[in-house]
């Protein structure tokens, strides 16, 4: 059965072969509510939601696909100006895959989660190599590409080519699990199967834009995480967490961990007025940026320059110490300003710059920072 497949309106949950999601008998379900949450969806949209963001008012699915790309795990309004300067740069499909990677990267320095700058890219290249440049229009076609999600491919191919298909990105996952009563954290299996189905349940017939593009905004305007607005909601006469009150409850959040923490030293290696830079292994933490050389928290900076680089240490400056937050661990980074001896060689992998030409190449946002600093010193 293909992933996107458009399920009738009245299937069953995943064990209960009797009531149908969306039945007014369902349980936590008001008697007498009639099933039309898609309309209620759609009117809202059409009164109530966003038209004017920059990726609207357009069926390119370029530009709809670079949107919901950035729009992974990060916020509209930090999304926008990216976005703009993007498409300043590469204004269509073809310019994107035609780029240099560097280039790529450094548009989206700040941005965070650089796999999907690369995947980008690497969709870019692949779409002219094997559609002729052409973006698929198909959304298990789509879900091929680089970085492609079954949410994300459902989202192009419903804004920009009209497919039913249903999406599941974190503010529809709250707008369901709290209109539906679905318990439990949306990362384990049974849960967001749950969610699927519901979500595909609801599917219009008609009108698939304004319906995802509602659900979307549903959930970042009023189904917000913390103080939604229910009174102002088109669907909580029958949402079970407004009707039960159980807005607070629902969705389960995630199971709380701590998060490691790890100690690295930062070097500012300085010659004559200009600042090292390294090439990052294409994977990992800021795979493919440009960066500072690092080492162990405990580690001699001076050895590491003769022994690594055979550079000479003249002054050693200790900056003062921040943190850097992944969504895996906590990073303590400790800043060394270096001031070497004139060098002799360049080692592949290393680039010279001053200060303020190195702010335009793609460096992670705590580079960045401290780049910055030393810019306006």
């Amino acid at each position: 059965m293909p992933i996107y497949r458009l399920y009738s309106h009245g299937l069953p949950l995943a064990g209960n072969t009797s009531t149908p999601i969306d039945s007014p008998t369902r349980p936590g379900y008001p008697a007498g509510v009639t099933s039309s949450f898609a309309p209620r969806i759609i009117r809202w949209q059409q009164r109530h939601g966003r038209h004017a963001l920059p990726w609207q008012a357009t069926r390119d699915p370029y530009r709809i696909w670079l949107s919901e790309v950035m729009l992974q795990q990060t916020q509209v309004a930090t999304v926008i100006p990216y976005f703009e300067r993007f498409v300043a740069r590469f204004s269509n499909l073809p310019a994107l895959a035609a780029a240099h990677e560097d280039a790529v990267l450094a548009l989206w320095s700040g941005l965070g989660y650089y796999s999907r700058a690369r995947n980008l890219h690497a969709a870019a290249r692949a779409i002219v190599a094997n559609h002729d440049g052409k973006f698929p229009a198909i959304p298990d076609a789509i879900a091929q590409l680089p970085g492609v999600g079954r949410s994300t491919a459902a989202a192009i191919a419903a804004l920009a080519f009209g497919q039913p298909c249903a999406i599941l990105d974190g503010n529809v996952k709250r707008v369901l699990a709290r209109h539906g009563g679905i318990a439990g954290w949306s990362g384990e299996k049974k849960v967001e199967t749950a969610l699927w189905q519901l979500a595909e349940s609801h599917l219009p017939r008609t009108a698939i834009e304004a319906y995802t593009q509602g659900m979307m905004d549903l959930g970042a305007l009023v189904c917000t995480r913390s103080q939604p607005a229910c009174s102002a909601c088109p669907i909580n006469t029958d949402c079970v967490a407004f009707t039960q009150h159980r807005t607070t409850e629902l969705p389960t959040p995630r199971p709380k961990k701590i998060l490691p923490e790890k100690k690295v030293q930062m070097l500012l290696l300085l010659d004559r007025g200009e600042l090292m830079l390294e090439k990052r292994p294409s994977r990992g933490i800021w795979g493919g940026l440009w960066s500072l050389p690092e080492l162990p928290s405990d580690s001699d900076p001076a050895a590491l320059c003769h022994d690594r680089f055979g550079f000479t240490t003249l002054t050693l400056q200790v900056l003062p110490r921040f943190s850097h937050t992944f969504t895996h661990f906590r990073l303590h980074i400790q800043p060394i300003q270096v001031q070497l001896a004139p060098r002799q060689t360049t080692l592949p992998g290393q680039i010279w710059l001053p200060p303020a030409d190195a702010l335009n190449a793609a460096l992670p946002t705590p580079v960045r920072k401290l780049v910055a600093q030393l810019e306006r010193t």
